[in-house]
């Protein structure tokens, strides 16, 4: 009898990237399943139907099976309240994190997982390696390929058991490549552009995201010796080392602090008023637990951030990280990502 041919399902987005990972699964003879996740559907600025349009139609040109699993309910609860939480108690939550961990391989992979998926794949960014040790294999989450687009960052806080079952069929290939591709098998969405903004919510501003859900609330704006500058319209709707709309003339200024419990805004137009020499990390998904710390390793602070030499001190659930030279706009609610190499081994929140 023919082998059977393992079957993985595929998130779809409508986006090249996710298209190209299941053409690739599909030339590589496994059983291929489109799923596009719906997610939000609030908002003129919302893409999900020109989304959910566009990886239909890649599917139909793959000739594979293609279905919409609405996950609008959880994707609120999950997500957008815990993005909202956040600003509304004066942090800058990531919810992009949230998306992947709760939705993407979180409810995507366990729905998948029990209709009898051997995989589940997505069109991130990111290298799986998968090293044979015993007693046990162990897998390891590496940067992609192209490092302009690579996405491990946002891996970061996804479950460690799920790596067994996934696969990132681009990860290994650059940006180019992926579009050369894409065209080359007449895929009809080769030149669409990569969406932008909050994960799955479309082409929106974060300011005027956050101004349609939480009501503005004045307070001042001080300096770092609490002179009065001006007012702004809700501390929460800004962010740490922020310089563009804050609103002020002269400067530049830079948001040095959220008060948020006087609703004050404190700014300076000194860069060293931002820097930080050491931050606290919480919350830590570990995918390589360091045995003994500190250690050298390095870190990201931001998706688009450079690596950054750090030494990595375990406290207890948490981590002090102390970066070689100080690193500016350092935001609480924001992530923190280690890596060792092109090795992610874990992050967590700062606080």
């Amino acid at each position: 009898m023919p082998k059977k041919k393992q079957k993985v399902f595929v998130g779809m987005s409508g986006g090249v990237d996710s298209s190209v990972a299941a053409a690739l699964l599909k030339r590589g003879g496994f059983d291929v399943v489109g799923v596009y996740m719906k997610c939000w559907t609030e908002g003129v600025a919302c893409t999900s139907q020109d989304d959910e349009r566009s990886a239909r139609l890649a599917a139909a040109h793959l000739g594979i099976p293609f279905y919409v699993w609405n996950f609008l309910k959880e994707y609120r609860e999950k997500v957008v309240d815990y993005m909202l939480k956040g600003y509304a108690t004066g942090v800058t939550p990531n919810p992009d994190m949230m998306c992947n961990k709760e939705i993407k391989f979180g409810l995507f992979y366990d729905r998948a997982m029990k209709l009898g998926a051997d995989y589940v794949a997505t069109g991130h960014y990111a290298r799986l390696r998968r090293e044979i040790r015993n007693p046990k294999s162990e897998i390891r989450i590496l940067k992609g390929k192209d490092p302009d687009k690579d996405q491990s960052y946002f891996l970061s806080f996804i479950r460690p058991s799920v790596l067994a079952n996934l696969m990132f069929p681009v990860g290994n290939h650059l940006k180019t490549e992926v579009r050369a591709y894409a065209k080359k098998i007449g895929l009809p969405n080769a030149e669409r552009k990569d969406s932008q903004g909050i994960c799955f919510v479309g082409k929106v501003e974060m300011g005027d995201f956050l101004r349609e859900h939480i009501p503005t609330q004045e307070g001042d704006i001080v300096s770092v010796d609490g002179k009065l500058l001006g007012k702004h319209d809700g501390a929460f709707y800004y962010t740490i080392g922020q310089r563009e709309g804050i609103g002020l003339s002269g400067g530049p200024y830079y948001v040095v602090q959220k008060e948020f419990k006087t609703n004050r805004l404190v700014v300076s137009t000194k860069m060293e008023d931002i820097l930080k020499e050491e931050i606290m990390v919480r919350d830590i998904n570990w995918f390589s637990k360091p045995t003994d710390t500190p250690i050298r390793v390095s870190a990201k602070f931001r998706y688009r951030h450079p690596d950054v030499p750090v030494a990595l001190e375990i406290q207890g659930d948490s981590c002090l990280v102390k970066p070689d030279t100080p690193q500016r706009a350092i935001t609480p609610g924001q992530f923190a990502v280690f890596y060792r190499g092109d090795e992610l081994i874990g992050g967590g929140v700062i606080v």
